[in-house]
């Protein structure tokens, strides 16, 4: 199974996924290449800007990834 599929497979399984979950779940570092890529296969990804705190105590945002409603 290639990184595209593994991804793929994450998504229809949890809906979202963003580039820590990426990395902890799948060992993926390049979460938004591989996104690019697959959107390049046809397949519509939304993005969401998520914010959060860091372990800093500083504030932080992040991309969390979903599949388009009529994808897959």
């Amino acid at each position: 199974m290639n990184q595209h599929e593994r991804i793929k497979d994450y998504l229809k399984e949890f809906g979202s996924i963003s580039t820590m979950e990426a990395f902890r779940d799948l060992g993926i570092t390049r979460l938004g290449a591989r996104i690019l890529e697959i959107e390049h296969q046809g397949i519509e990804i939304e993005r969401k800007t998520e914010y959060g705190i860091n372990r800093y105590g500083q504030k932080i945002h992040y991309t969390r990834y979903c599949l388009a409603d009529n994808s897959l």
